[in-house]
């Protein structure tokens, strides 16, 4: 039976020291426990998953303050910026305390907080600034208040509401991925979304009905009315006449920023991969050194006594089958219950919990043991945790595409547009992907991000991020799809239609994607890498989305595809 291998005195006597009190101060988390980037997963060797942690409130301060300077820009008017600033911030605080009564009624993921913070924050400003913007605008046309009130609620309301929907149905979807921890992210981050959504379809047109003209007070500049021929419509007109060209050129960069993508390596992070400023990462480090690389993450051996295959004479034999794979370093010795029905054995292998030969070592021994005994711990654990989500990602992935299309379809009667709005979401999402692989598991521009050195992807990461991505997408989409729908009820001209929906929604889209985008990256200021991910993967998407996608694609593909766009069976066509 292989026992410890022997190490120097001096790198003991430094482990020993690190565990002194008073030598490293406490950080409540192990040298191999705790999520090291709020990545709990709600096993392995990180931190407890249903310890409640609070958003990164710094991080919402600068996200905020970016977003009123935007819209302070947008709008011109300084009570027409803070409305929906007041507004999202309401939505915030009520949606974070949804999510501590939801706490008591199950667990709830530590990242479920900061996400579903980010993310109502950003959907709240925007959804707000798309129905504002819609009101404004037919005030200016000259209607009167509760008309222009009437008229954004039925153009803009309705494509929140839908908008709003999509989020909701595609964060609920991660149920579908069978692990707690993903739900409680999804339910609770659908639950914020929920509330902005009726925040802005009931709370928003009251307090735009009290305002009335005071909308316009605090006007820091004027600003120039300028005709139908902005630059949003020479730029739409512009690529419908070279379509092809910038179909390919758009569709290009985002294959290319996609690349990365494909060598994407998930797993769950440990303690190895925080800060080396950190305490728990010092003492994992100095645990590592001293004691080899696997003490952070031990298998445990369990043999179940009561059922058919290893007794108790055969113990021995196996700890000794066991101790001669290569991937064990030591196994010790075995521990009976106090009923005597099982044995416990620990082994500890030659390689670091979140390497990938851990994972082909626990392969090997769950082999090499009979049916009643298993193979457990945190390291197992995780493990298969991340092959449970690599199995059910593409269900998730399959729903939540469905849904959409279906859903689009009712609502533009159309086979194409939702078809493509897919096609694109996706191709907008994988750039994201790509771009986080590249930063943070190749560790390109690291120095910009702080980061030490190249770290694994998070294996919930992926889900988190399709379902965040795919939703907020299709705000922008349903937004400008509307606006290009009605002008094509008017003119039955493809280019003009596309031309108007653009020059219409350019400014307001722009304007959001900017507010989405600074909120986003002022998560990347975290110290927590898993947040730094989210941030810039949601950053990167949505600024795509609104200029690659919108912007470039949208008129190329619908100028192409013409009166084709808006074809629907004739079967479906007669129903309601």
């Amino acid at each position: 039976m292989r026992r410890p291998h022997r190490v120097r005195r001096d790198r003991l006597r430094r482990a020993r020291d690190a565990a002194r009190p008073g030598t490293l101060r406490s950080d409540r988390r192990g040298a191999g426990a705790g999520p090291p980037s709020g990545c709990d997963g709600g096993a392995g060797r990180r931190r407890g998953v249903h310890q409640r942690r609070d958003p990164d409130l710094g991080a919402e301060a600068a996200g905020v303050l970016a977003a009123l300077i935007v819209l302070l820009v947008a709008f011109g008017t300084v009570v027409a910026a803070l409305v929906p600033i007041v507004l999202a911030l309401l939505v915030v605080a009520a949606g974070l305390a949804g999510v501590t009564l939801l706490a008591n009624a199950m667990d709830v993921s530590t990242a479920a907080p900061t996400i579903a913070a980010m993310v109502g924050l950003g959907v709240g400003i925007d959804y707000a600034l798309f129905i504002t913007a819609r009101y404004r605008e037919s005030r200016a046309a000259g209607r009167d208040n509760t008309t222009a009130l009437a008229e954004a609620m039925g153009s803009a309301g309705s494509a929140v509401l839908f908008a709003g929907g999509t989020v909701v149905v595609a964060m609920a979807a991660l149920a579908l991925t069978g692990m707690g921890f993903l739900v409680s992210i999804g339910l609770s981050t659908a639950l914020v979304v929920l509330g902005a959504t009726a925040a802005a379809m009931t709370l928003l047109p009251a307090l735009l009905a009290l305002l009335g003209d005071r909308i316009d007070r605090g006007r820091l500049r004027r600003r120039r009315r300028r005709a139908p021929g902005t630059a949003w419509w020479r730029l739409a007109h512009h690529i419908s006449r070279r379509p092809w060209p910038y179909l390919l050129a758009a569709a290009a960069l985002l294959l290319t920023l996609a690349v990365p993508a494909l060598g994407m390596r998930t797993g769950f992070p440990d303690a190895g991969d925080d800060s080396a400023s950190t305490t728990h990462r010092r003492a994992y480090d100095l645990l590592a050194d001293g004691f080899g690389p696997g003490v952070n993450g031990p298998l445990l051996l369990v043999v179940d006594l009561r059922g058919p295959g290893a007794g108790t004479g055969d113990i021995a034999a196996l700890a000794e089958r066991v101790a001669a794979d290569p991937g064990i370093a030591s196994i010790g010795e075995p521990q009976a219950s106090p009923a005597a029905d099982a044995v416990v054995l620990r082994l500890v292998t030659t390689t670091a919990p979140g390497d990938a030969a851990t994972s082909q070592t626990l392969d090997r021994i769950r082999g090499l043991v009979p049916a009643n005994v298993s193979v457990a711990g945190l390291t197992a654990m995780t493990d298969d945790l991340s092959r449970q989500l690599a199995r059910t990602l593409p269900i998730f992935v399959a729903a939540i595409l469905a849904a959409s299309f279906l859903l689009l379809m009712l609502v533009f009667r159309s086979i194409l547009v939702p078809l493509k709005a897919v096609l694109m979401n996706l191709l907008s999402i994988g750039a994201a992907y790509g771009v986080v692989v590249a930063v943070f598991q190749w560790g390109w521009l690291k120095g910009l991000f702080g980061l030490e050195g190249p770290l694994v992807i998070p294996s919930p990461l992926p889900a988190i991020f399709f379902a965040v991505l795919f939703g907020l997408s299709m705000d922008y989409e349903v937004f400008l799809l509307s606006r290009i729908r009605d002008a094509y009820r008017t003119s039955g001209d493809t280019v003009d239609s596309v031309a108007r929906g653009i020059a219409a929604t350019g400014r307001v889209i722009t304007s959001a994607a900017l507010i989405m985008t600074a909120v986003f990256l002022a998560f990347v200021a975290n110290p927590s890498p898993f947040a730094r991910m989210i941030g810039l993967g949601l950053a990167t998407a949505v600024l795509l989305d609104a200029t690659v996608v919108r912007l470039v694609l949208v008129p190329a593909v619908m100028s192409l595809l013409g009166p084709a766009n808006w074809w629907l069976p004739a079967w479906l066509r007669r129903r309601p």
